[in-house]
Formats: C-alpha cells, sequence, structure tokens
C-alpha cells in the first residue's frame, strides 16, 4: 500500500520530485502539507481545501486524543470519515505537545506523564499509546513517539535524550501491527548537534522504517543553524524513502528544504498568520490590518488566481480584520494555503525541467527587491 518512487532528481541540487502511495491516495511531493490540529484546518472547509489542491492535511494525536478521544473517532469509521476528508492524513505522534507543557511533564524511560492543557487531568504517552491512539484514528502516516528537544540544549542532555528517542522509535515499531494500512515514519532527533543527528538517522534507517523525518528543527534557532542540520542529516537517509521535515512552512525555508533533499513539510504558519490579518504576497508577508490598505481596492496579490485574489480587495479584507469577522481568518486562510501549494507546485515543475535554482534565486530576488 506505501511505495515512494523518485521521479526526477535535480542534477544541480539535492531535490527531487517523486509520488508517495498511499490507501487514500498518491501524494506528488515536494509537498506543503496544511494542518488541521483538531480534525479541521482551522477556517477552511474540506471541499475548499480540495478546490486549493491540498493533497494530504495533518491532524494532532495529543489534541485527538483529548478531546473527543480515540474511541469515538475509531466509532465514526476513523479519522477520514469524521472529518469527511477522503484524502491521506498524517497525525504526529503528540511529542511536540507533550514536550511543550515543559511545566505539566515528567520524562521517564516508560514515556512521557502530562497534565492536559484543558482540565489538568493526568495522562501518560508511552510509545506504544501513541502507537495505539494513530491505530484508532486510522491516518495513513502515524509518527513515532519522540522527545523534542528544546533549543538550545546542552550536548550531553541532547546525546541522552536521543538514545532515549532510538529507543522508543523501536518500541513504537514493535508495538504497530496495522501495517498495510499505516505507514510508521522514524523521527530523528539530536537537537543542533551534527553528530547525534548523523547517529540517530543511520540507527533508525537500520530499523527500516517506511519514511523519515527530521523532528526537533524550528525551535527558536537560527535559519542556518537549521540548514546545516537538514545537510549533516540528508546524506545518511535512503534516496527511496520519502523525507519528512516537521512544523516548517516559511516559503523560503519550503524553498531551502526542498533543494536540500526534503520532500514533505507542514505548519501552521499559514492559518496562524491570517487570524492575526497578515498575508502572503509577491513572496513576501504583508500585514492587512495597516492603514495603507485602507483604500487599496487590489487584489493580496495580482498574479494570483485564488478566489479570494479574483473575488475581493485588500480594502475590504482589512476592513473584516478591523471588525474582527470570522470571514477575515477564513478568506486570508484560504489565500495562504492556496499560495504555499502554488509555490510548491512551480517548484515541482521547475525541478522536472532542471530549472531548479532558477526558480529559487527568482523567488528570493523577488523578495529582496520588495524589501
Amino acid at each position: 500500500m506505501f511505495e515512494y518512487k523518485v521521479i526526477k532528481e535535480c542534477s544541480k541540487t539535492k531535490a527531487r520530485v517523486g509520488v508517495l502511495s498511499t490507501p487514500h491516495g498518491e501524494i506528488r511531493t515536494p509537498v506543503f502539507m496544511p494542518v488541521g490540529t483538531q480534525a479541521t484546518v482551522k477556517g477552511v472547509l474540506p471541499e475548499s481545501l480540495k478546490e486549493i489542491g491540498a493533497q494530504i492535511i495533518l491532524s494532532n494525536t495529543y489534541h485527538l486524543y483529548l478531546r473527543p478521544g480515540m474511541d469515538i473517532v475509531r466509532k465514526a469509521g476513523g479519522l477520514h470519515k469524521f472529518m469527511n476528508w477522503d484524502r491521506p492524513i498524517l497525525t504526529d505522534s503528540g511529542g511536540y505537545q507533550v514536550f511543550s507543557l515543559s511545566d505539566r511533564r515528567k520524562i521517564s524511560e516508560e514515556g512521557v506523564e502530562f497534565s492536559s492543557h484543558i482540565d489538568g487531568s493526568k495522562h501518560i504517552f508511552t510509545p506504544e499509546k501513541a502507537v495505539e491512539i494513530q491505530n484508532a484514528l486510522g491516518s495513513d502516516i502515524i509518527m513515532a513517539l519522540d522527545e523534542c528537544i528544546a533549543y538550545p540544549a546542552d550536548y550531553e542532555y541532547a546525546k541522552k535524550s536521543t538514545e532515549r528517542t532510538l529507543r522508543w522509535a523501536k518500541r513504537c515499531k514493535e508495538a504497530h501491527q496495522n501495517t498495510e494500512k499505516q505507514a510508521l515514519f522514524g523521527i530523528v532527533q539530536g537537537g543542533m548537534h551534527a553528530d547525534l543527528r548523523i547517529e540517530c538517522a543511520k540507527r533508525l534507517v537500520e530499523m527500516d522504517f517506511v519514511g523519515y523525518a527530521l523532528g526537533g528543527l524550528s525551535v527558536g534557532e537560527p535559519k542556518e543553524l537549521l540548514y546545516e542540520m537538514i545537510a549533516a542529516t540528508e546524506p545518511y537517509l535512503p534516496k527511496e524513502k520519502p523525507r519528512y521535515l516537521m512544523g516548517v512552512g516559511s516559503l523560503d525555508c519550503l524553498l531551502q528544504g526542498t533543494v536540500g533533499g526534503i520532500d514533505m513539510f507542514d505548519c501552521v504558519m499559514q492559518t496562524r498568520m491570517a487570524r492575526n490579518g497578515a498575508a502572503f504576497a509577491k513572496g513576501q508577508r504583508i500585514h492587512l490590518r495597516n492603514a495603507q490598505y485602507s483604500e487599496d481596492f487590489s487584489p493580496i496579490d495580482d498574479e494570483c488566481n485564488c478566489y479570494v485574489c479574483q473575488n475581493y480587495t485588500k480594502a475590504y479584507l482589512r476592513h473584516l480584520v478591523k471588525a474582527n469577522e470570522i470571514l477575515a481568518s477564513m478568506l486570508i486562510s484560504y489565500h495562504n494555503i492556496y499560495y504555499t501549494i502554488q509555490l510548491m507546485e512551480g517548484l515541482r515543475q521547475a525541478i522536472l525541467e532542471e530549472r531548479t535554482l532558477e526558480y529559487v534565486d527568482k523567488y528570493f530576488c523577488l523578495t529582496n527587491a520588495i524589501k
């Protein structure tokens, strides 16, 4: 049910085009995956996501475990039926959310004990439990439980944490039984220490996961350091399997990450920006709340063909933002996701046509020119 085929490798970079087959359809890579944390991409209908061209979306194990609960989702027929989405779904293990609760959790070899952010109730995520929850959700791609190491982290703690993540990965692999319908990805950790990430990648590859993710990045480190960690790790990941950079979705990181050999990306940025009145336009972020747009009757981006840019002006969107209307975040979210997916579609085509560097350079030149 799961197969990754590399269709084209760029001759001048590590960028590549591929197709990942899943039970709910094929995913063309490189791909940006909108995030639907609680079984919904905030402010965007499933029908709109399909219209936009979203191939796969994410949901969050931690949040769905707490509310509505894995038993309810299972009784509904799985996450696809529950949320009315018949395309692929990826669920993360909940590790990032749990470890972000720094004052509410306790890490041990067994797993992570934590207090719910909703009602304070006590819970424990073990590797086996993380797999069990995701099996109940029925997502196409599931993630092993890992520890997302904070930045900065000293070498000794990062090493200890990475070793534990590797032991947890092995336990996840042993606990996962639904291998025909759900693909389990291992997660490379190691903080900002290249040798730890290389060692982690090597040992995960020995465990033979369907795909491999780079976790613990975009957690406050400079982008140059993020790119260094990608470059250090990529040579040790098998070419015949998909590579996923977790939680990264700024336009520059999507381009640079793809050039560095990454196939899959996700981020909440696109909808979070929208809820704050910010939109992508000509490669940069604009803030529609600003007074300069009060009488600007042009679209967000005059080169964008999305529904929003074809029908609404910056002046109208600014009015909605200032009035705190729900429609503001709905329309801007639509545009931001469309814009990002189109960026990746253009990049995919550029790789196929051996125009990768030209495409990336044009984007950065455009951004710098605007600034």
